[in-house]
């Protein structure tokens, strides 16, 4: 090791508060598809001496399979609030006191012990947005109501991308239909696969990688989008526009968390005390376009984030947060989508 490089890792030491041997080394970093920039790893990799490698997976369903399978080498995950209550209850987190941490302070107050981790001790902030639906504004497609979305019309029906996974689809259809989410009475259910089976007659794909590509290419001209997706293809071109349907949008709140058996845990606790630096969660929102909750990080952030109409909902547009849903829910939803997906 040189001299420059001992002397950078050494001033890091009073920074994060951890050993020079716990400072150095690997960091294994699990995360969506396409969710991580890499000027903002290479910035870590700088700023700690910490290298990091970098995995990625498609849906929460995908993560939480592969966390319940046992050790998975991966330090670092990125799951959906209602998703973090799954893994505490199942036992797949470690256990990590992020209050304690230095940069803990810098998050908005109106964000810390959230529902779904009261006590932040299993989390940290990452990203936040919603899910909706996209469309081709050159399609001549009605953007104000979900049902362009479960029931098209016309042309649309059979140029429609859908979720791979049923999670935030069930929520969609929830919020069409009126229901609450995660009700799981025969009536609500019955009302949610026959709604399901009509879209299915119109779905080109099931995927949850590559939505925006397909709008691009014209491959489809309606499909299930999440906002930050939505506007960098706004902004490289695409004819898009990100829809706000009257009945509402599903709201989502992602972080990292720790799985359980992480070999490199005081590495994930410093990428955690990092990230909540302004000038780092900046990187993150400035590539994936979504919002965070640092405010501190309001001052490095592009100027078309705060206008984008993708991150500014219309006043009367409800955005409800995904819950975490009983067995009996989960269970019927995953019978309904197998049978939806013969």
């Amino acid at each position: 090791m040189n001299k420059q490089l001992l002397s950078t890792i050494t001033g890091l030491v009073l920074i994060f508060g951890v050993s020079t041997a716990q400072g150095a080394g690997e960091l294994f970093f699990y995360n969506w598809t396409d969710y991580t920039p890499e000027d903002m790893l290479q910035k870590f990799e700088k700023d700690t001496g910490i290298k990091v490698t970098m995995d990625t997976y498609d849906s929460n369903e995908t993560l939480l399979a592969k966390l319940k399978s046992g050790a998975t080498g991966y330090d670092l995950a990125v799951p959906s609030s209602n998703f973090v209550s799954i893994m505490v209850s199942e036992g797949l987190l470690q256990k990590v006191d992020v209050k304690s941490m230095p940069n803990y302070k810098n998050v908005d107050p109106s964000w810390q012990g959230p529902a779904w981790d009261p006590e932040q001790m299993y989390s940290s902030p990452y990203q936040f947005g919603t899910t909706s639906f996209a469309i081709r504004t050159d399609a001549g497609l009605s953007c104000d109501s979900l049902k362009t979305f479960f029931e098209p019309e016309g042309e649309a029906c059979g140029n429609v991308s859908v979720f791979q996974t049923p999670e935030e689809v069930a929520s969609m259809a929830a919020l069409y239909l009126g229901q609450q989410y995660c009700d799981d009475s025969s009536a609500s259910l019955k009302a949610m696969q026959k709604l399901l089976q009509k879209q299915n007659k119109c779905v080109k794909v099931y995927s949850s990688e590559g939505m925006i590509d397909r709008i691009a290419t014209k491959t489809v001209t309606v499909t299930n989008a999440w906002n930050g997706d939505a506007m960098r293809a706004r902004m490289e071109g695409t004819p898009i526009k990100y829809c706000y349907p009257k009945e509402g949008l599903v709201g989502w709140f992602d972080s990292l968390v720790i799985p359980k058996g992480a070999k490199n845990y005081e590495n994930a606790k410093t990428f955690m005390n990092w990230l909540m630096a302004g000038e780092n969660m900046a990187l993150v929102s400035n590539f994936a376009r979504y919002s965070n909750a640092i405010p501190s990080s309001s001052k490095y952030l592009d100027p078309e984030l705060a206008s984008a109409p993708e991150v500014n909902v219309p006043a009367g547009i409800e955005v409800r947060v995904s819950e975490t849903c009983g067995p009996k829910f989960v269970k019927s939803v995953d019978k309904i989508w197998t049978k939806l997906r013969q």
